[in-house]
This record gives structure tokens, sequence and C-alpha cells, in this order.
């Protein structure tokens, strides 16, 4: 409904008007289980009390509200015709006391899209699972509310539910009754209370502190997933890294946990990576694996716990006032996670995961033509959920690491420590932050603000190297470019690293100064006299955020000695500046690709190896010349299949490199080393074919047409459990039929019957670069639906299919002209809408740029 968007000034009209005292909640859940599933939604009552108190007695206002139907609400005693005050979405409030009592009845649906109350029904035994998930504005969906985060409040739930149930909440709860019912929460924003029940495998352990004031803290943890999933759930590596995180939060930030327990909570077909709801953190449930992982990957979920883990303080315990200061929890978020994820676990090498794989997703969301700044304008809901993007978090975090460099990380601490003090319970704006940042630092917050966050796009740092004739530095320059579009130069606080290569033949730092970079050209006076380097690296040790580009020599030394360089963040900074230059069509892809095939099989770390074959495989895809890309795709699958039998047995590498050869398998010998893995007429020493691996075997085999329906059907008998499920639709999918891909466009834009998962597996299923013959008569449909799609359906879907169904494959100056022809005849169109099709156009001009320089390459 239009009705559901709010804009930010509704929210501060609102906030000015009114102050809330508290929420009492009950929630029936009992509907979850039994009957049957019918057509129209399956819902559960939910009875509301708000208290609340109005500056302006006799002044109207509305709560928010999303459920099918209301049987009751009364303000004041007074009972009000549902019929007149409730709209679908809102329920007007008028002539309001000084103090009011507003209480709503109501029938809320049950969600399949994971937004508000998602049920999901465990194919594997037919059990209900529940949980919730709000940001940014769907508590509404479960009970009535001021849905906006400056309307912070105490809260009281109570929950009935099936018999055999635990029901889990932000405070501790208690079962009398046939009630659970939890204790009183501090004050908190409505996007961060949550439910999770149904018969979840539950592990408990316990956290203790003293303080050096004697005091004692101890938090109850617990840590819980399906009944499926608990013979693969590792919760003690879950609760290690919890106590771990706890015990440096402490350390840093001088303020108790505040919200008493901490449980988290692993629940299936979950939309986000994971939700900081105060002691009941909700996570994906990918995150337990089912079958063997990288390092990376549990580098990947400890980052996630203590990014999670942060947020009790930046976000729960301290908020921003309105969406458009989302950044003062994401971007601490972010930071933060790898800051902990170095400094207090087993993964000390998280600054170069950081480097390699965060920074990507800032620098690609910084050249769109959505970017924005780190502290955005926000005017409405729908921003506010396409704002949970790489500037939020990744260039947030970046410039936040910059910060650090800039003031000092004794002074960014103890700033934060003022912050929490300050304003606990409250919500906050830039200014609050940088007011105590400057307390601390002594530095001017307002220029480093407008520079960094109230400016967009990402600057370019070129080394420019003079020599004289003794073959020393006369002169070490870094020239700072920024784009037409955001022509912002800004102040750099950066390392500048000389390189050689030694006697034995590794190439070596042998000299660094730190300077300030500001204006277009900074001469770094230290540098001068220095031995003349074969590679100068502008940003080492990835002080600041930018785009690192190389001079002539330093890119021929990568050219010829990349799998050399012997430390590993600076050889991950210099693959990510190789990466940048790819899509900025600096760099033919062809070259990119050769590079990772010549000097990938040496990288060592895990991380940086598999973000090497994303990108490998998105540069043969996209980015390759047309008229190259068979002859690419062979050499790219000959060259993993080499590097997959060359690999140590049973190490992580094999793993990586098998699962990459699976991915770009072009070829009838790659379809049969496939086929005969999963068979086992064919084996490999170390690499075991787990059930998680076969899936992955499997998706090009049916994409290329050599493996059925029968043969999918047999695999989903052998693993017939939800994540099964998930990955045979992704499957039949993807096979190469026009029936079949027919049948998926149906499925996800002609109806609304499945789930947000499947809807998930089924577009990443349809859309296969190898099928662009198949997949163009989509693009023309794709542009006929898109704005319907969006209107009806819920907004996470709206994307998912946006996002998902842009013909990308299609990638001709056709598809660019429709694109613009849409764009063009729809400036009415939702701006988020817009917004999207906008990133995807940028996209795929990006693409045919890459292309025309790949081709020019020869």
């Amino acid at each position: 409904m239009p009705g559901e968007n709010l804009t930010r000034d509704e929210a501060r009209e609102r906030a000015a008007l009114l102050s809330v005292d508290g929420y009492e909640v009950s929630l029936d859940l009992r509907s979850a289980v039994g009957g049957h599933e019918g057509d129209g939604p399956r819902t559960f009552r939910s009875v509301t009390t708000v208290r609340f108190r109005c500056a302006e007695p006799g002044a109207s206002s509305f709560a928010d509200l999303i459920a099918p139907s209301v049987t009751a609400v009364s303000l004041n005693g007074r009972d009000l015709d549902p019929g007149q005050v409730f709209d679908g979405s809102r329920i007007l409030l008028e002539d309001l006391a000084a103090e009011n009592e507003l209480v709503v009845d109501a029938q809320c649906a049950y969600s399949r899209t994971g937004e508000g109350m998602h049920r999901f029904v465990d194919p594997e035994d037919g059990e209900v699972y529940l949980y919730t998930q709000y940001e940014p504005a769907d508590a509404r969906r479960v009970y009535a509310n001021f849905e906006q985060p400056d309307l912070k409040a105490p809260y009281r739930f109570e929950v009935r539910a099936p018999e055999g149930w635990t029901v889990w909440s932000n405070g501790a709860g208690e079962l009398a009754d046939g009630v659970w019912r939890f204790a009183e929460t501090k004050p908190i924003s409505t996007y961060i209370t949550c439910v999770v029940a149904g018969p979840y495998h539950y592990v408990t352990d316990r956290y203790e502190r003293v303080f050096e004031d004697g005091t004692r803290l101890e938090i109850p943890l617990g840590a819980m997933c399906r009944k499926g999933l608990a013979p693969h759930f590792d919760a003690d590596d879950v609760f290690l890294v919890t106590k771990q995180g706890l015990d440096f939060f402490h350390d840093h930030f001088d303020y108790p946990y505040p919200f008493g327990k901490y449980d988290q909570a692993f629940v299936p077909e979950y939309n986000l990576g994971a939700m900081e709801n105060p002691g009941m953190v909700t996570f994906r449930e990918e995150f337990i694996f089912r079958g063997k992982v990288t390092r990376a990957s549990y580098e990947g979920r400890a980052n996630v716990i203590l990014h999670e883990m942060a947020h009790m303080w930046f976000g729960d315990l301290v908020t921003m006032e309105w969406w458009d200061d989302l950044w003062l929890k994401e971007s601490f978020a972010d930071f933060m996670g790898a800051f902990s994820l170095v400094g207090a676990t087993r993964f000390t090498d998280g600054w170069i995961t950081f480097a390699n794989r965060r920074k990507a997703w800032a620098y690609r969301a910084d050249q769109l033509p959505s970017t924005h700044p780190i502290t955005a304008d926000i005017r409405d809901l729908q921003d506010a959920k396409l704002n949970f993007d790489g500037i939020t978090y990744a260039k947030g975090a970046s410039v936040l690491k910059q910060l650090v460099a800039y003031v000092g990380q004794d002074a960014f601490l103890e700033g934060a420590r003022r912050y929490f003090k300050r304003h606990a319970y409250g919500n906050t704006r830039l200014g609050d932050l940088l007011s105590v940042l400057e307390e601390t630092s002594g530095r001017d917050m307002a220029a480093w603000s407008r520079a960094w966050l109230e400016t967009a796009g990402v600057n370019s740092l070129t080394p420019q190297v003079l020599l004289r004739e003794d073959g020393t530095v006369d002169e070490l320059a870094v020239v700072q470019e920024a784009a037409e579009s955001h022509p912002e130069l800004r102040p750099h606080r950066v390392a500048v690293g000389l390189y050689r290569r030694t006697q034995s033949g590794t190439l070596e730092r042998y000299a660094q100064a730190e300077t300030d970079v500001e204006g277009p050209r900074t001469v770094v006076a230290e540098l001068a006299g220095a031995t003349a380097p074969e590679l100068v690296l502008v940003n080492d040790e990835d002080l600041t955020y930018c785009k690192t580009r190389f001079d002539d020599t330093s890119l021929a030394t990568l050219r010829e000695a990349l799998g050399d360089l012997t430390d590993p963040l600076a050889r991950a900074l210099c693959w990510s500046a190789l990466w940048n230059m790819t899509r900025d069509a600096l760099l033919p892809a062809r070259d990119f690709i050769a590079l990772v095939l010549r000097f990938a099989g040496r990288e060592t770390d895990i991380g940086v190896l598999q973000m090497l074959h994303a990108w490998a495989e998105s540069a043969a895809v996209h980015y390759t010349a047309p008229e190259r890309r068979e002859e690419t795709g062979r050499r790219l699958a000959e060259g993993a299949a080499e590097q997959l039998r060359a690999a140590g047995e049973g190490s992580e590498q094999q793993l990586a490199w098998a699962r990459f050869a699976a991915r770009v398998a072009c070829t009838e010998a790659d379809f049969e080393l496939l086929a005969s893995l999963l068979d086992g007429t064919v084996a490999l020493p170390g690499l075991e074919v787990d059930q998680e691996l076969r899936w992955t075997f499997l998706e090009p085999l049916a994409a290329h047409g050599a493996a059925d329906e029968k043969r999918l059907d047999e695999e989903l008998a052998r693993d017939d459990t939800a994540s099964g499920r998930r990955h045979h639709v992704r499957c039949l999918a993807a096979r190469p039929s026009e029936a079949v891909k027919a049948q998926c466009w149906a499925q996800v834009v002609e109806s609304d019957a499945l789930s947000n998962a499947l809807v998930e597996a089924t577009i990443a299923g349809f859309a296969q670069p190898s099928q662009r013959q198949l997949l163009a008569p989509y693009a023309e449909k794709y542009f006929a639906v898109i704005e319907r799609v969006w209107t009806e359906r819920s907004i996470q879907i709206g994307m998912d299919v946006v996002r998902g169904l842009f013909p990308s494959y299609e990638d001709s100056r056709g598809t660019l002209d429709a694109t613009d022809a849409w764009l063009s005849s729809h400036e009415d169109a939702a701006p988020a809408l817009r917004r999207l099709v906008l990133e995807a156009r940028d996209d795929l001009a990006r693409a045919l740029r890459g292309q025309a320089c790949d081709a020019a390459a020869g």
C-alpha cells in the first residue's frame, strides 16, 4: 500500500508531538501449527497496549500497523471504529490527551518474505519455526506501534505458543500457566525488538567478567538452530568468539554490556546476514556449515558475530535519530567487527579480508549513480531500505579506519566511551559524535566531516617517481584525482611503500613513509634519495579509502612478479587495485584473468584467493570482448582444473579451486570430471565431495544440459532438507530450456506463492551467463513488469526481482537504450525502484566499456 511508506518529515512531526512511556505486547502464536494453509494468509492475534504522552493535547497523530484486520481499537477508554480509523497501515488517533493509552487488538499475518513474523515449515520433519525481522520498519507487521527509531520505549512481551515450543525475546523469559512472559526491556527502538519461537535446538553457556572496581558481570549465553541442523552446529566456536568479543568491547568501551542475556539464533530463510536485536541476535542459518568450508567462512561468521555485538553499543544503546545517520551504527559496527576480529580472535589477518572484500563492495557502490554521502539524505522508508549498502557499511568503516589514523586510536576510543555515557538509551545525530571526537582529539572534526562524511565518490591516488642519474629517487609525489561527478579532493593519511626484488627473487618493502596527502599533488619528501623502486604502493597498510593506481614501472613489475610479493596485505591491495583498473576499463579483462591464472595458485590467504575467483569469473562473463568469451572461458576452466589437481591434498586451496572449477566449467571434459567426482568413479586425493559440494557440482551440469530433472530429483531424495530443497530449486531453474525459463518467470513474477528463499534460489538458477540467447526474450518482459511487481509485492521481494532479473547478460547497446527508455518514461516511478534500475544500467554500461577495452587490446 502507498500508505506503508513513512517520510522523514512525518517522523519528525510525530517525534515532536509524542513521547512513549511503554509497550505491553501480547501475541498468540498457537495458530502457527496445525490446520490447512488455505488460500488466505495465516494469522495470529496481536494485542498491544501503548502508553504515551502528547505535547499538544487535542492534537492528532497516528500509530503504525500492517495487518489483514483489526478487531478493536481503544484510545483512553474510548472505543474507536476500526473501519473508520484503520486504513491497512495506519491507525488515526484524534483528540489526544496529555497522557494516553492505546489498545489495539489485531489479526496479524505470518510472513513468507522474511519481513515481520516469518513462518517456516521444515520439509525434513514438518516442524514449524518462527522468528521476527523488522529493520527498518516491519515491527508494525507484528504489533501496533510508533515505527521510527527515535520514539524509544521499554517493552514487555508475553507470548502464547504451541505446547512443547520455547519462546525467546529481548528480555529473559519464563513459562507459567501456558504463557511466556518476558522481562521488561531497557528503552529501545521498535526495529530491534524480537520474538523467536519454535522447537529450536538450544545450547547454553555463560560469560563472566570481574571489572577493576570489583564488580562482577554474568551474562547467560544461548545459541540455537533448527533441529535438522543440530548435527552440524558448532556452538562451541560461536560461544568462543562471543566471549572473546565481550572481553574486547568491555576492555575498550568501558561500558558493561547493558541488555542482560545474550542469545544468538541461526534462523531459516533470513534476508540479511544478521540483526542486532539486543539480547536476541538473529543470523542467517547458512552460517552453520553443512559441509567442509575454508577458514574464510569461519572468519566471515566471526566477523558478523562481532559486528552485531558492536551494535549493542553502537545502535542499540545509542541509536540514530533517523535513517540519515544509519552510518552511526553500521559504519561503526563494520569497523569494530574487523578491529575486534584482529584484536581478540584467531583471525589476526582480518584487515586483509577487509581490504580485499569489504572495500571492493564500497568501491563499487561509490561509483554508481546512486552513490551518496556516508551521512545520507533519507526521505522515507523506501530510501532507508536501499541504504543498507556498501557506502553505509564498508565505505563508512573504511573512513573510520582513516579517522583512527587521523586522530589516533586512543582519542578515537575515548570519544566512543564518552559518546556511550552521554547518550545512553538516547538518539543522536552526526554532530553528537563529532563533538566528542573534537574533545578527545583536538582536531577540527567539522572539516574532516565535510570531506569524508558529507561528500560522495572515491578518489584515485597515483605515484609519480622522478629519478636522478644515479638511479635514486629525486622526487616522489602522490597525485590525487576525483571523478567529474564528485570532484571533492580529500585529506588522506597514507603510508607510501617502496618495494624491490631481493637476491632471492622475492618482492619486499625496503622503505616507507607516512604522510598527509592533500590537494591534487603531494610530494613525499622523506622518500627522496631512496633507491629506485620497482613497485610503489601509495596506500601501503591500507590506511585510507581510495582507488590505488600504479605508475608504468610498478604495473610492469606486478605483471611479472605479483606472486613474489611476500606481504599478504600488500599483495591483497595490489589485487584490489588491479581489479578496480579492470572495472574502470584501464586494464583489459584478458590481462586480469592472465594474472589470476599465473599467480592465484600462489596466494596464501584463502579469502583473497576466493575473491580472486569471483573477480576472474566476473571479468570473463562481463568485461571480456564477446568474440573472445568462448576462448577466455575455456582458458579459465583449464587453469582452474590444473590448479585443482596441483593443490595440496585436503587443503583449503583444493576446496576453493574445486568450487571455482565447477563455476567456470564449460567443456565436455569439465562436465565429465564433475560427473565423475559426483558418482565416485574419479577421486581427487583429499577432496571430500560432501553434500554441499555435490550441489555445487550439479548446478553447472544442470545449466549445460548434463543433469536432467530425474538426476536432480535423485539428489533431492539424498538430501531432502530445507537446504537441499533450495539447491534443488536453483538447479531446476538453471536447466537450458525455454519451458523451464518460462515457468521460473511465472513463479517469480506472476505469483507470490514462493517464499523469499525460494524466490532467491529461482532467480539465481534462472540467470545463467551461458544461456544468453535463451534469456534474451526476457529483456523486454522485464521492463514491462517491474513497476507492477514493485507496487504489488513486499519491498524485499521487489528488490530481489528488480535486481536479479535485470537483463545483464543481454549486454548490448540495445539493452542500454531500453533501460534509458524505461527511465525516461517512468520519471514518476518510486525513487527506490528508479535507483535499482539506474544501478543496473550503470553496471551494464561499465561492462560494455570493459568489453571495448578488452577488444581494443588486440
